[in-house]
Formats: C-alpha cells, sequence, structure tokens
C-alpha cells in the first residue's frame, strides 16, 4: 500500500475539508433516537432549522415521548420503529421519508449497544448483537443514502462512535472492538466518498451522562473515572458542529486527542496505564 499525504481523509481531492450541507432546511435521518445522543440529535436538528426529522428506533414508547418533548414540531418530526440491524428496513425508511419529503440530505447513524461482556465471559450472541448493531446499523445507513448524496454530489454522515475506538475499554470487549470498527468505517467512508462531495464525522466522546452508565460494571467505573460525564445536548452540538466543518473526528472531550496521540508515540507506556488504571477500579 503506498503512504498517503497526512491530509484529512474527508478533505476533496483539492485539499479542502468537505463541508456537511447546511442542516436549515435540510431532510435528516437518525437512528437510535429513543433518548440520549440520539434524541438530542433530534433536538438540534429541529432547533436548527431542518425541514424534516425522521428518528427511528427499537423501542417505541421512546420514539413517542420523543415526540411528546417536541410539541412545537410542526410536522417536521417523523417517527418510526427500526432494527438498524436488518438493512431492509433501514432502506425501506430512508425511501420513504425521501418520498415524502425530498432526498436525504444528513444521516446521523447514532444507534450503539453496550455489552460489559469480556472475550472469555462474553456469549457468541453478545458479539454478533454488537456487530449487528455498532457496526452493520451504520453501514446499512450509508448504503440506504449514499446513492442519493453521490448523485447530488453533497450529504453528510455522522457516525457515533466512541472515544473507546481511538482508545480502548476494559471491560467491555465487543463494544471496544466494534466501535475501532466504526471509526474505521467512518475513516473509509470520507476517503473514498468525500471527493465526492460528502461529508463524513465519527463522533467519539469519551464519558456521556446516558443510560449506557446504568450499571456498575468496570466499563462503566472506567469511563466515570476518566473524565466529566458531559450531557447528550453538548455532545451532539460538537458532533454535528463538526460535520458541518468537514471533520472526520468530532472530539467533545478535548483531552481525547492528547490521549491518543499519547497512545501512537508511547504503545507500551500507554498500555501500562491502560492496565494500571483498570486494576485500580477492580479489573
Amino acid at each position: 500500500m503506498t503512504d498517503p499525504s497526512p491530509a484529512d481523509p474527508s478533505a476533496t481531492a483539492s485539499g479542502g475539508p468537505v463541508a456537511a450541507p447546511p442542516v436549515a432546511g435540510a431532510v435528516a435521518v437518525v437512528t437510535g433516537a429513543a433518548g440520549g445522543i440520539g434524541a438530542a440529535l433530534v433536538a438540534a436538528l429541529l432547533a436548527r432549522g431542518a425541514a424534516a426529522v425522521l428518528a427511528t428506533d427499537v423501542d417505541p414508547a421512546g420514539l413517542a415521548a420523543l415526540v411528546r418533548t417536541h410539541p412545537d414540531a410542526d410536522g417536521r418530526l417523523e417517527t418510526r420503529v427500526v432494527d438498524v440491524a436488518d438493512r431492509a428496513a433501514v432502506a425501506d425508511a430512508v425511501a420513504a421519508l425521501a418520498a415524502r419529503h425530498g432526498p436525504v440530505d444528513l444521516a446521523c447513524a447514532n444507534a450503539g449497544l453496550g455489552t460489559l461482556a469480556g472475550v472469555l465471559d462474553g456469549a457468541p450472541e453478545a458479539w454478533r448483537a454488537a456487530w449487528d448493531v455498532n457496526v452493520m446499523g451504520q453501514v446499512h445507513v450509508a448504503a440506504a443514502v449514499l446513492p442519493g448524496m453521490l448523485d447530488r454530489g453533497r450529504g453528510g454522515l455522522l457516525l457515533t462512535a466512541s472515544a473507546a475506538g481511538l482508545l480502548s475499554l476494559p471491560g467491555d470487549a465487543p463494544y471496544a472492538v466494534t466501535k475501532h470498527a466504526s471509526v474505521a468505517l467512518a475513516e473509509w467512508l470520507a476517503l473514498t466518498h468525500g471527493p465526492q462531495g460528502v461529508a463524513v464525522t465519527a463522533l467519539c466522546p469519551l464519558g456521556v451522562d446516558t443510560g449506557l452508565l446504568a450499571t456498575d460494571a468496570l466499563a462503566t467505573r472506567f469511563v466515570r473515572s476518566s473524565g466529566a460525564l458531559l450531557p447528550p445536548a453538548e455532545v451532539a452540538a460538537v458532533g454535528l458542529d463538526a460535520l458541518a466543518r468537514g471533520e472526520l473526528l468530532a472530539l467533545p472531550h478535548p483531552e481525547v486527542a492528547a490521549m491518543e496521540a499519547a497512545r501512537v508515540a508511547d504503545r507500551p507506556g500507554w498500555l501500562a496505564r491502560m492496565r494500571a488504571a483498570a486494576a485500580r477500579l477492580g479489573g
């Protein structure tokens, strides 16, 4: 493989960043939208003037609650129960949205699943579920929206990954591995389709105050000890702003950049520090 230039893979062939279409007037879809970062993304898109937002999730009660929190959406918010692991269901939802409101301009592939499992105690089903949601769910969203974006020469894809996708996460092997894959998918999409006008950003927060931190397992304790827990609204705003600027990585916790740099510069030292941190937390 040839050694590419160090330019951001989201840049166009001419070297400039690929900015996503403006949110104002956009048609958007958000997966995993019943709560947490997904619900915050829906709120931010509506507040910034999106023409139509389709919110999907596997939780119908959560979607109903989401609608109740936006009584002034004026018909701009639609919901649909969709399992992102089902490629046909994702494609059908996107096609129906486009038929009603026009082509999708922005897609936020946010649905995610934590397992709190290791390699030895994690059942194959846990690995499959994490892969199907955290990786293939984003593949299915991209496959559904990219043809229209490429035809028009513009679009934006925001993939919710995690700082675990740049670093790691003691205590949850399937989550750490699949979030690495999510970051790699965003990078591949950016280098492949950036020159065709599609902006791609991986959203990589460290700790977010959501339901994924409801247990007291090692992974949760590690996240809580690593830095501030940010509200989902702040994380969503950072993600959308980074996408608008055409940045590959959105880092709501700026310290993650230094952590990743330290990991690359001294992998043995970084691994030793991670082991020590896990040991202090009972791993």
